[in-house]
C-alpha cells in the first residue's frame, strides 16, 4: 500500500491544535514539528526522537515576528539583528537568548533557542496559517538516518502518522547554525 500525506492544512493544523506531532517537508529532511507552547505535544516529540529535553529544540517560523515572543531580541545590537535578517529566510539557524518565559522543554538546559526562518514554501504556508513557529527536528528515531521522502517518514513513524504533503528542499545538510551574540559557526550546513 502506497503511503499518503494530506494536502489539507487545516487538518494538518487542527492535528497541532490537538497536541500532537506532524510530520512536513523541510530544505533538506522530512522534520517532525509540534506546538512550542504545548508540552504535551513537546513531550510526544521528545518520546518519538527518543531525544532528552535537556538538548533543547529548534523553532522554525515564516517570519521574524512568529519568534519575538520566545526569544529576547533586545539583547541584540543593530548590528547583530540585521546580520540575522539578512540570513533568512535561509536553512540558517541562529541561537538567540531567550526570554525568561520561554519554557525549558523548549530551551533545555540553556538560557537560548535555536531559531530559524524558512523559505521552504510548505513551511512557510504551514507557519503563516496556523499563526505560530514550530518546534522542529528532523524526522527520525535516534540513530537512524532522517527521513527524506514519504515513505521513510511511513516506515519509521507508522502509515497513519500525520505528514503533510511536499518534497524536501535541495538541501544536501541540515541547517546551519551560528551563535547570535558571537557569530561563531556552531554547526556547518
Amino acid at each position: 500500500m502506497k503511503s499518503e500525506c494530506t494536502s489539507n492544512l487545516a487538518f494538518i493544523i487542527n492535528v497541532l491544535y490537538n497536541h500532537q506531532v506532524i510530520a512536513y517537508p523541510t530544505e533538506a529532511v522530512f522534520g517532525l514539528g509540534c506546538d512550542p507552547d504545548s508540552s504535551q505535544a513537546v513531550n510526544r516529540l521528545l518520546q518519538l526522537k527518543q531525544r532528552s529535553w535537556k538538548k533543547g529544540l529548534i523553532l522554525i517560523a515564516s517570519d521574524y515576528q512568529q519568534l519575538i515572543r520566545y526569544v529576547d531580541d533586545s539583547v541584540l545590537s543593530k548590528q547583530q539583528r540585521d546580520i540575522i535578517l539578512k540570513s533568512w529566510p535561509n536553512p540558517v539557524t541562529w541561537v538567540i537568548p531567550a526570554r525568561p518565559e520561554t519554557p525549558r522543554f523548549l530551551t533545555g538546559l540553556f538560557n537560548s533557542l535555536a531559531v530559524r526562518v524558512s523559505a521552504h514554501l510548505p513551511i512557510q504556508n504551514l507557519c503563516r496559517q496556523y499563526g505560530k513557529p514550530l518546534v522542529s527536528t528532523s524526522a527520525n528515531f535516534s540513530q537512524r538516518e532522517p527521513c527524506r521522502n514519504l515513505d521513510e517518514v511511513k516506515q519509521q513513524f507508522g502509515a497513519t502518522f500525520p505528514v503533510l504533503c511536499g518534497s524536501v528542499g535541495s538541501c544536501l545538510h541540515p541547517s546551519e547554525i551560528r551563535d547570535a551574540l558571537s557569530g561563531k559557526q556552531l554547526r556547518q550546513s
